[in-house]
């Protein structure tokens, strides 16, 4: 399919742009956008997007990521909540890459309530550059609400990407990655440094990649396994036994519970996998 019919966006194009639209980056929307376009090469290469994907992109900004995305997906289905940017990259789109314009769909919502009816087509594949501060919900949600999503691959604030793959026992293992691991295999992809964004952000970010998978098998639900999680994390320096009494109406119950499951009650949350977390939520007095 090649690039050669793409024209992507370098710093003056995007400066250009932000002028045309008179905007100001803000941080409150945690808007980085990308100037680089090795960046955006690298991110569609690791992503492995083929020609039968169907890409959601979140946040799309001015459109750097969704000109390197259009040669090699079937569709991108871009979901941008900003009116100003959504009405915007359409004609970026046919400005730039016209032959491929009719591959382009542009959805205003918001990331974090997108339901699956607003998009047309079911995502294959998920490539976004994510605000910082949204990163995880937007994740997890996405993950939740479209089944067909097999992959993905995020660009997020490096600890952040650190959080999301971090396995137990690490110190940054927690909630998010917990629950990314209940939907998905997740790894970092690798660093991306500061300079390929204007304005050039004061932290460091990196690539998560996600490869979907079976959910443990359980007779819990998903909630039920989530608010485990969410109260074993609560308060991470306390055993499990105390940590979960509330959960279990008292700390004895917790350890019954814990026992029954397998758990020595003096561990602590970070310890333990998803699996595990399911075969607690399963033994809930």
């Amino acid at each position: 399919m090649g690039s050669s019919i793409v024209n992507l966006l370098g710093p003056v194009e995007i400066r250009n742009l932000a002028d045309k639209l008179d905007l100001r980056p803000t941080k409150r929307l945690g808007q980085n956008f990308v100037i680089d376009g090795g960046t955006v090469r690298r991110i569609t290469r690791v992503a492995e997007i083929s020609p039968d994907d169907v890409v959601i992109e979140v946040g799309p900004g001015l459109g750097s990521l969704t000109l390197a995305l259009l040669p090699e997906a079937r569709r991108v289905i871009a979901v941008e909540i900003d009116p100003v940017l959504a009405a915007q990259l359409p004609l970026t789109v046919a400005d730039r890459a016209p032959s491929l314009a009719d591959r382009l769909t542009v959805v205003q919502a918001d990331a974090m309530r997108v339901r699956p009816e607003e998009l047309g087509e079911a995502p294959t594949a998920l490539v976004a550059n994510l605000p910082y501060n949204v990163a995880v919900p937007v994740v997890l949600h996405l993950l939740e609400v479209l089944p067909s999503l097999r992959k993905g691959l995020v660009m997020v604030q490096s600890e952040v990407a650190d959080r999301m793959a971090a396995g137990p026992g690490s110190k940054v293992y927690g909630v998010p990655s917990v629950k990314a691991a209940w939907y998905a295999d997740v790894r970092r992809a690798g660093p991306v440094g500061r300079t390929v964004f204007w304005p050039a952000p004061n932290v460091d970010s990196g690539l998560v990649a996600m490869s979907r998978r079976d959910h443990p098998e359980t007779t819990a639900t998903r909630e039920e396994v989530f608010a485990v999680i969410d109260a074993a994390f609560a308060q991470r320096r306390k055993t499990l036994r105390a940590a979960l009494a509330s959960w279990a109406g008292t700390a004895a119950a917790a350890e019954t519970a814990l026992r029954a499951a397998g758990i020595a009650p003096s561990e602590r949350g970070e310890q333990l996998r998803v699996e595990d977390f399911a075969r607690i939520a399963e033994n809930r007095p």
